[in-house]
Parts: structure tokens; sequence; C-alpha cells
């Protein structure tokens, strides 16, 4: 077993020559790990593939549910939305300790800082049209239509999430240190849009950081990480992905405070006509879908927080996140209370 792996290389060897064919060139690359699911490169003779898999050792019930990835590839795949094919899922954990699955490499571009640095300010703008255009593609698909009806639950998807992650943090070891947090756990639920019942694929952490664009056109070829998918509402995505609007750089790399026009990154605005536009019937965009996106995405960081004290953090730059618990919650307060950021 090479030391940047954690499963037996001769076995996957074995399993890829009996499923593909015989071939003696096999090269395997880890691509990520920490808080996500493994990931590596694999090329097999000349079929370049994704292998995805459940981290090793013990983990929550529910979490790392790799075959829901899968299945959620497999439905989309064939519609038209941009996610790599779904090539085989393998569920005996014999094999490399944990289930796993298979997928084509798709050739591209990810872009992990919103401000784009090296493009053009065309091409940024460009950049930015495209994931509107991949979110809408994604929320265009009826999830009964491709056999995901029973996805996740089918509605008040906004209510349901308030109350995990306001549990979540009145669970954790920093509760009551973040006034802004136990504020918006008061907000939130006080101020729930009616449910229209609207229910389309939730991809849950929908960034620039997880989609990849076509190596010279501002197109995306796959949308990545699909771990916190569910049944939900498109709002719930679409006020997760404006969220560089409303944080600094300093915030996990927000584009809060550039000169956009110069940079050639569109206003909110322009970001979410360009979204709407595609998608029919769907309701506007509201200061409560912004404020709950950070609001979850605090307590997100409240959690690796909690595992930081423990011990256990497993991203290596975990301590790091800890004050931006506070500053999202702030942020969210900020959008609530219609606070002026920057000129």
């Amino acid at each position: 077993m090479s030391p940047s792996l954690d499963f037996d290389v001769g076995a996957l060897r074995a399993f890829l020559d009996d499923q593909f064919g015989s071939s003696r060139y096999l090269e395997i690359e880890r691509i990520s790990g920490g808080q996500s699911n493994p990931t590596y490169f694999v090329t097999h003779g000349t079929l370049r593939m994704v292998l995805r898999k459940k981290p090793a050792g013990l983990i929550l019930k529910g979490a790392h549910a790799i075959d829901r990835e899968f299945r959620i590839l497999s439905a989309l795949n064939p519609v038209g939305v941009p996610v790599p094919r779904p090539i085989l899922f393998h569920e005996d954990p014999g094999l490399l300790g944990t289930p796993f699955y298979l997928m084509d490499r798709v050739d591209g571009r990810v872009f992990t800082d919103c401000a784009l640095p090296g493009l053009e300010p065309d091409e940024r703008h460009a950049i930015w049209m495209g994931a509107a255009d991949a979110l809408a593609a994604m929320h265009s698909v009826i999830p009964a239509d491709i056999g995901l009806g029973d996805f996740g639950p089918p509605g008040n998807y906004f209510e349901r999430q308030i109350a995990r992650w306001t549990k979540q943090w009145l669970n954790s070891s920093l509760h009551s240190t973040i006034p802004a947090l136990d504020n918006l756990v008061e907000w939130l639920p006080a101020n729930l849009p009616q449910d229209d019942g609207m229910v389309r694929l939730a991809h849950g952490d929908f960034r620039m950081g997880n989609l990849l664009f076509h190596p010279t056109e501002p197109r995306v070829v796959a949308i990545l990480d699909w771990e916190l998918s569910t049944l939900g509402h498109p709002l719930g995505d679409l006020g997760f992905c404006v969220m560089p609007w409303h944080t600094s750089p300093e915030e996990y790399g927000g584009i809060l405070g550039f000169d956009r026009k110069r940079l050639g990154i569109p206003e909110e605005a322009e970001f979410v006509e360009r979204y709407m536009a595609a998608v029919p019937a769907i309701a506007p965009l509201l200061p409560f879908h912004k404020a709950f996106a950070l609001f979850r995405f605090a307590v997100i960081f409240v959690g690796i927080a909690d595992r930081v004290r423990a011990g256990n953090a497993a991203a290596e730059n975990a301590a790091e996140v800890i004050p931006l618990a506070t500053r999202f919650a702030e942020r969210a307060l900020e959008i609530v209370f219609d606070v002026v950021h920057e000129a």
C-alpha cells in the first residue's frame, strides 16, 4: 500500500483488470481528502477515471453516502446536466476497505478564488454567467422525471434545514459565544417564506470551487461534490451561490469590496437575473434565502471549530476557519437589517 493511499493498490489493479481488461499501466493520484470523501485520479491503460470512496475508519451514520452521489450522477448525466459520466459502483467494502465508485475523468479548469485572478474582465464575466447557467440547468430538471422523486423529503425544505442547523448550533461547545448566531436562530423561523411547493435537486454546496469549466470556454462541464445533495428548494442553492457578494476576500474568498466593474465580475443582480431567466416559475430571491445560506455556513464552521477543540479536525487549515463562524453570522444580519457595507 502506498503511504498516500488508504487501500491496497494490488486489489484495485486486479479489480480493474477484471472489469476492463488486463493492463500493465496503472497510475493513482490522491487529489482530495480532509473533511470530504477521499478522491483519486485513476488511469488504467487508456481509461482515465476518478475514484471516490468513503473515508476509512468510523464515520457518522448517513455521512459520506457515496451511493447517493453515484445515483444522482447516473440520473443527471443522461439529461444534459453537466456531471461526469458514472462508470460503476462497488458496494462491498472488502476490496478497498469502504464502498467506492468510478466516474469519467473530465478535463477542465477549477477556480478556487471567486475573483478569478489571471483572467481578463470579459472572461471573468463569462465564467460567472456560466456558473449561473449550470445552476439553472440543474434546477430545470424535475427530480421525479429522472427517478429521484424519493431522493429526500419533498417539502418544507427551509423549515427542516433551519431546525437541523439550529440543533447543531445549540449542541456546540461554542453555543452562546456568537450572539449573531443566536439572533439568526430567532429571526429565520420567524421570517420563513411560505412553502410554494417547488422541489428540485439541492446540491448543498454549489460554489465556484465545485465547478469544472471547459479548458477554453466559459461553460461548466462538470458539477462536482454531491455529498450534501438532497431534494430541496432551488433558492437554497441560489442563496448559497451568491454568498461571495456578501463576504470579503478574507472571509472564505468573497468578492465584497472589489472593484467588480473594473474586474468584469457581474453584480449579484445580474447573476441572479441570468439564473432566473432560465428557471421557469421560480419565486424571487429574498434576504431570507441569503441569510439562511450564511447561517448554514456559519454553523458548518462551528462544527469544524468543535472538531478542532476536540483534537480530531481533519483539514490542515481547520483552526483558521473558526473566526469565520462569527463573520458569516454577522454578514447574515447585515443582509437581514439592510446594512450598507460598500458603495
